[in-house]
């Protein structure tokens, strides 16, 4: 009996039955986390559940990586937008951030 543990839909992947992300638990395995320290930072994920989605992404890993890579330079030109159109409280912020505490 195959169980599908991750659901892609609307060019995102999450784990079935539920609004995890894919891309959470896959961060957190490549960050060196067990698949049982990943299933208690998301409490309403089984460790069947965190395993079934390590075990997608390995099995997956090109395509899933490529989508990964995606979402990251998606985040950068949006970053890279928010700096130019608010250029003084990104200034505030870094010169906050200067100030020793």
């Amino acid at each position: 009996m195959e169980k599908n543990y991750v659901t892609q839909t609307e060019g995102s992947y999450r784990l079935t039955g539920s609004r995890v992300s894919l891309d959470s638990v896959v961060y957190d395995f490549l960050s060196g986390l067990s698949p049982e320290s990943i299933a208690e930072n998301f409490d309403t994920l089984t460790l069947e559940q965190v395993y079934g989605a390590i075990t997608y992404y390995l099995a997956h890993r090109a395509d899933v990586d490529a989508h990964l890579q995606r979402n990251r330079t998606k985040f950068e030109a949006l970053r890279l937008e928010a700096r130019a159109a608010h250029p003084l409280l990104y200034q505030k912020l870094e010169e906050r951030q200067e100030v020793p505490s």
